[in-house]
């Protein structure tokens, strides 16, 4: 049996966000085994970054950017970190995320909860010289009064940083940012 396998009744015994945040503590503990190196014949080669493998974490799994090496170290080609906006924001009222056993899979209502720039920053600063392709999703906050300066200032934040950026303007979590998907406000 996997280690998945015994530890899923446990988890599903609690909620889902709280099995999440279990989740990212028990990869942030460095204890579980490296994968198998990856097989040369999986590498893809894009917008001039290696990636070992095409199979990655999107960004949701760790917001604040407190296991991508971890993430990394278990076989995954690349880690995308956030959604990160650029004040701390404490996202929707809970619950906010809603497990669909049957279908395997999970609802996400989280609504941008991060700890802001700063800290991601410094976390990714902490990690520099690991290796690895690490992108940065940036968001705006809730109560933001310029949408574009708060993607603005991600990439400002993280350009030294990211191996590359996602923009998040389709979260419908956010009232009106899906709005930027206009193609005046693109």
């Amino acid at each position: 049996m996997t280690l998945y396998g015994l530890a899923r009744p446990a988890l599903f015994r609690i909620d889902a966000e709280t099995a999440h945040g279990l989740t990212i503590k028990a990869l942030a503990t460095g204890l579980m085994p490296a994968c198998a190196p990856a097989d040369p014949r999986l590498a893809v080669n894009r917008l001039g970054l290696a990636f070992p493998n095409p199979i990655g974490i999107a960004a949701g799994f760790d917001k604040n950017g407190e296991v991508p090496d971890a993430i990394l170290k278990i076989g995954f080609g690349f880690a995308e970190v956030g959604t990160v906006t650029p004040q701390p924001q404490a996202g929707n009222p809970k619950p906010r995320i809603f497990r669909l056993p049957r279908d395997r899979a999970v609802i996400n209502r989280l609504g941008f909860n991060n700890q802001g720039h700063a800290a991601l920053r410094a976390r990714l600063i902490d990690r520099r010289g690991r290796g690895g392709i690490v992108g940065v999703n940036i968001g705006a906050n809730k109560d933001t009064v310029d949408r574009a300066a708060d993607y603005v200032a991600g990439i400002e934040a993280f350009a030294d940083l990211a191996s590359y950026f996602t923009v998040n303007i389709s979260s419908p979590n956010t009232v009106g940012l899906r709005d930027l998907q206009a193609r005046a406000a693109l």
